[in-house]
């Protein structure tokens, strides 16, 4: 840990590690995703054994939902009400992220709407290495059955009994004990087993996220998402908190990327002792201690313009604003970011499983280009053009101009067999 000024270089440098492509997973998964394409569930079941240990027969992946039912009864009183409050949250954020279908004379004649349909079949991809991750099971499954998606399978390599009984808490049936490429590459493709879906949702590590993107051309995903990002601007602020923020997100990965950008060096001093302070309390083995080595954690910025400048070059996936005097006003200069907090209250694990925004965010600079996962993701928008024969009239002679232009003849006399 350790606090450096914000120069040009020093960005360049966290810069070159976003973009970095990380070809060994790529080569990794790869292969994984050619045999299971091929092979089907026997791969799917080799690879498992191989990777992550799962002696499990072809096509005996699904959980069975007697299971699911002895885990939800089994689950503490405690447990249930948290997921129970937590989903309710979720869900009432999707519900109002719907879109609303729409229609419009755009000219006499010529009536246009647009409508949506849920997708069909979607697979929700779930982590199952450090921690049984109930949240990401919330995050992905709820927004799909709020958008009316039917089939939705759940794929997760070490499924805990928590998180077996958080989906069927929230009426999921269809649990797969799969994870790793092999469960990406058989919800793309399909096997005899396990029908293929229309995308795959849901963060994973460097070989989920490498299949997803080789699969890609074939099955729709979400986003491709990396480590875990938090980003701290402020000139103000508790230390304690900020600092208790910074390990928070530096917990889920070695690789996660946890930074404070400040221009007070009273600030920088104070948390880097608040950092050391609480990383002592955490347990040895945490990936809050090598992630916070690897990224910073503390920028010196020359002014807090700059830090603001360099929050929406960075587009984080969690940007924090706690500095409760700036954080309106700097919340209508921010630009890219995957979700904001603003406040010394808005602590980012809030959000990561309760306030009901959703955690599946993009990483990596993604941010520049669209947000996080919401219910819109699981929905066909699909427009719908009505034109009738004084609509023909009136759209006629620009139709037949344009085609022509473009060397289409086809086309125009199309529209002059009509009039």
């Amino acid at each position: 840990m350790r606090i450096a000024k914000l120069t040009t270089e020093a960005v360049e440098r966290l810069e070159s590690g976003r973009r970095r492509r990380d070809r060994a997973a790529e080569r990794a998964a790869a292969r994984i995703v050619a045999d299971v394409a091929r092979r089907g569930d026997r791969a799917v079941a080799a690879w498992a054994a191989k990777l992550d240990g799962a002696r499990m027969a072809p096509g005996r992946f699904r959980v069975p939902a007697e299971e699911l039912e002895e885990c939800r009864k089994r689950a503490p009183a405690a447990l249930v009400r948290a997921i129970g409050k937590a989903a309710a949250n979720i869900r009432r954020v999707a519900e109002r992220q719907i879109p609303r279908p729409w229609s419009i004379e755009v000219t006499p004649g010529v009536h246009l709407a647009q409508m949506y349909r849920p997708l069909d079949r979607v697979g929700c991809y779930v982590p199952g290495g450090r921690f049984p991750l109930i949240s990401t099971l919330l995050m992905t499954v709820i927004p799909a059955q709020v958008a009316g998606v039917k089939e939705i399978v759940v794929a997760c390599p070490r499924p805990s009994p928590e998180l077996l009984a958080a989906a069927h808490l929230v009426g999921v049936d269809s649990v797969l004990r799969v994870g790793g490429a092999q469960a990406i590459a058989a919800l793309a493709y399909g096997t005899r087993t396990i029908d293929r879906v229309d995308k795959i949702c849901g963060p994973g590590n460097r070989f989920v996220t490498a299949a997803k993107r080789l699969v890609s051309a074939d099955c729709a995903i979400d986003l491709p998402a990396g480590p875990t990002e938090l980003l701290v601007v402020a000139e103000r602020g508790n230390p304690a908190y900020i600092a208790a923020d910074l390990l928070a997100q530096a917990e889920h990965d070695p690789d996660a990327v946890s930074l404070l950008v400040t221009p007070s060096a009273a600030l920088a001093r104070s948390v880097l002792a608040e950092l050391k302070k609480q990383l002592a309390a955490l347990p040895p083995g945490s990936p809050a201690r090598e992630s916070l080595e690897r990224s910073g954690p503390i920028f010196l910025a020359p002014s807090f313009d700059a830090a603001l400048e360099f929050a929406n070059h960075f587009a984080a996936e969690h940007l924090s604003l706690p500095d409760a005097s700036v954080a309106g006003g700097g919340i209508e200069r921010i630009r890219a970011a995957g979700s904001i907090f603003l406040g010394p209250w808005s602590a980012q694990p809030a959000g990561d499983y309760a306030t009901g925004s959703n955690h599946v965010l993009p990483t990596a600079g993604w941010a520049r280009a669209r947000g996080g996962l919401s219910a819109v993701d699981f929905l066909r928008p699909i427009s719908v053009q009505n034109v009738s024969r004084a609509g023909i009239e009136n759209l006629g002679e620009t139709v037949t101009t344009l085609a022509r232009c473009e060397g289409l003849e086809a086309h125009a006399r199309a529209i002059e067999v009509r009039r």
